[in-house]
């Protein structure tokens, strides 16, 4: 076990890496981030920040030096930089986990080797390929570059060839994964840890909706039946195993037509598990820590129903938002991630709306939600 007084590594200094570096320093964690932004929200509290790029030789060769064990915020850490890491301390998660799910074709490929259910998709590299593809994947369907697409970023709902090609063309003609668009009956995610005994704690399925590609609100407990929830538990615990993977790793799925579709895996913290703050014995951030750590696993149970709104950088064209319509609800937490720049569609906070039943919880988050969206407007 590596106990509180050691220094954790954090590879990418966002809002993930910052609830992170609060976590360890919260249990007594000494934290450096790596990351080459000099605004870095996780770099303004951590003990150190290294601002580097990820691939910097010197920056990693102190990160090795001083941490006892590193782990990142997001999946586009290049592989190199982990196995060079890995050389001299604990890393989690490790490169194979990192490179199967930061790219969308190995990512579809693991998946459907493993026989998880997904919607139909297709492998684009040239013209070929999506002629054929979409005489498979049919209309409507969803074009995705392979890597580094987040947030609705890097893709296209196409409804004709010609408007796959110029989405393709527009994507530079990178690799990309043609979807096809399935019914929704409503999206959901699993939130897990494992640890490197093969422990694992998994937490509540989270009911999530988006808007324009991003997620807005997150409702738990979800309202899937009982078979459901034990299905997508249970196909994230296999993924788990499959990916040898080690730390809190993310499965999000499409329910279409009472069926589980696996849509994408994260192998770190979710933005649809931080409820777990506020609503769970044990936060997805303090798991994180834990499972770096080789700690026991924490408790994941659900404390109280709960409701999580992002705050996008939207909120913000007409100066500060109205925080008072937050504050003001003794069941609602407001969690800001220091960011100084407010651009629309960034993720500059949250909140949560605690309440007896997920329905309530979910009705006063959106009630706030509109008084923010009145009072910026």
């Amino acid at each position: 076990m590596i106990l509180p007084g050691a220094t954790l590594g954090m590879l990418g200094g966002g809002q993930l890496g910052r609830m992170f570096v609060v976590a360890a320093r919260t249990m007594g964690y000494r934290t450096i981030v790596l990351d080459p932004d000099p605004q870095s929200p996780a770099g303004e509290i951590a003990d150190y920040h290294l601002m580097a790029e990820y691939e910097d030789a010197h920056a990693l060769d102190r990160l090795a030096r001083e941490c006892a064990a590193v782990t990142t915020e997001f999946e586009n850490i290049p592989a190199s930089t982990l196995e060079r890491l890995a050389l001299h301390c604990i890393v989690s998660p490790g490169s194979l986990a990192v490179s199967t799910t930061q790219n969308r074709i190995y990512e579809k490929s693991f998946l459907r080797d493993h026989g998880f259910p997904t919607a139909p998709f297709a492998f684009i590299e040239n013209e070929a390929d999506l002629v054929n593809a979409f005489e498979t994947i049919k209309a409507p369907a969803i074009l995705k570059v392979s890597r580094f697409g987040y947030d609705g970023k890097g893709q296209a709902k196409v409804m004709a060839f010609q408007e796959a090609l110029s989405a393709w063309n527009a994507m530079k003609r990178e690799p990309c994964v043609l979807e096809g668009l399935v019914p929704l009956d409503t999206e959901v995610s699993v939130i897990l840890a494992r640890g490197i005994d093969n422990e694992m704690a998994v937490y509540p399925l989270s009911e999530n909706s988006h808007a324009n590609g991003v997620l807005d609100i997150t409702v738990v407990p979800a309202h899937v039946s009982h078979e459901l929830i034990d299905e997508a538990q249970t196909i994230a615990r296999k993924i788990a195993l499959h990916l040898e993977y080690v730390g809190v790793l993310a499965v999000e799925f499409f329910i279409s037509h009472g069926k589980l579709l696996v849509n994408e895996i994260a192998p770190r913290p979710h933005n649809s598990g931080h409820y777990t703050i506020d609503a769970c014995v044990t936060s997805q951030y303090e798991q994180q820590v834990r499972a770096l750590c080789g700690l026991p696993l924490g408790e994941t149970r659900l404390l109280s129903p709960v409701a999580m709104v992002n705050l996008l950088g939207d909120l913000w064209r007409n100066g500060e938002p109205h925080w008072e319509q937050i504050l003001k609800s003794p069941r609602a937490k407001l969690h800001l991630y220091g960011k100084r720049e407010a651009r629309p569609g960034r993720k500059m906070g949250h909140y949560t709306c605690l309440a007896p039943t997920a329905i309530e919880a979910r009705d006063e988050a959106l009630k706030i939600q509109r008084e923010l969206e009145r009072y910026c407007s």
